[in-house]
């Protein structure tokens, strides 16, 4: 079985905007509304590679229960913890057409969690098996524990859980001594974890390999529009370019990457087919207004690779 986790999912209300005038009234163009935070998109994406997945995180108010709602639609079972204080957040996503990548983000803080709150969610944790896969996505909320991820990927260990980490620097290195099964850093978060910028490709699996020594088994680096590189717990390396074309979102791409992947990785086996298939999820949502459909990543796989 696959779990995902999302601490403080979210309702993000995209649209275009030509120009933000400050201190007057701004007329928005081409509203829509997702649901999503990166678990929840990663969990919308296996499901339409048809891996059955449980969403699991937290939800309160009005605006998690329709969160609830749009996962029901999409076909995911979940089972969320619901907080009493506060609502899950919004996200407010202003783009300029044309200017793929510069959006201005606006992003909610969340409702808080209580120590309550998170027992209850560890009691949920107990329902994993040996094999099974947990992926957990974004960043810590404030009212919980930094080092939450790793006292989440100590305690699955146990239960021969594999964890697939997609965070940002402080949770990453905070769980890197756990030694999650996966990690899946961007360029620029690998960039910033060893200090030094590069696009180079020696470099980054050179970056790679050193988060390997910090405790993590396999490392993916997403390189946007570089393709990615995964590093291999055996010591493989395996190079990805990017699919080119037209893209209009950012939203989701890295957490399509992560979902592409372990649905090759559930499937095959073979980390090089799981790589492929996770480079055309991701390309097929920047393509794309939302989340990629199956059909569009099977046709950017069965094109290029």
């Amino acid at each position: 079985m696959v779990y995902t986790l999302t601490l403080n999912p979210a309702v993000d209300y995209v649209a275009d905007i030509d120009e933000i005038n400050n201190g007057s009234v701004n007329r928005l163009k081409n509203e829509k509304i997702f649901f999503g935070g990166k678990g929840i998109n990663v969990s919308v994406v296996l499901k339409r590679l048809g891996i059955e997945n449980k969403a699991l995180g937290f939800i309160a108010g009005f605006t998690g229960k329709e969160l609830e709602k749009s996962l029901k639609f999409e076909g995911v079972s979940s089972d969320f913890c619901e907080v009493a204080n506060g609502f899950t957040r919004i996200n407010v996503k202003l783009r300029k057409p044309g200017f793929y990548g510069k959006e201005t983000e606006l992003n909610g803080s969340g409702p808080i969690i209580s120590d309550s709150d998170l027992k209850e969610l560890f009691l949920k944790l107990d329902n994993t098996e040996k094999n099974d896969y947990l992926i957990i996505s974004g960043f810590v909320p404030k009212s919980v524990p930094k080092n939450i991820y790793k006292t989440i990927i100590e305690y699955l260990n146990k239960k021969e859980v594999k964890v697939i980490l997609d965070t940002s620097k402080q949770a990453l290195l905070e769980a890197l001594p756990a030694k999650p099964f996966l990690i899946k850093p961007n360029l620029q978060e690998l960039c910033e974890i060893l200090n030094k910028k590069t696009e180079v490709e020696s470099e980054i699996i050179k970056g790679a390999k050193t988060l390997q020594k910090f405790g993590a088994k396999n490392v993916l680096v997403s390189c946007g529009s570089f393709g990615a590189v995964l590093v291999t717990e055996r010591g493989d390396v395996f190079v990805k370019e990017a699919v080119r074309g037209k893209a209009v979102n950012t939203v989701g791409s890295g957490d399509s990457l992560v979902a592409g992947f372990t649905a090759g990785i559930i499937k095959t086996k073979n980390p090089k087919y799981a790589l492929a298939l996770g480079v055309a999820s991701g390309s097929a949502t920047a393509f794309s207004e939302g989340l990629a459909t199956k059909t569009s990543i099977l046709q950017i796989f069965n094109d290029k690779y």
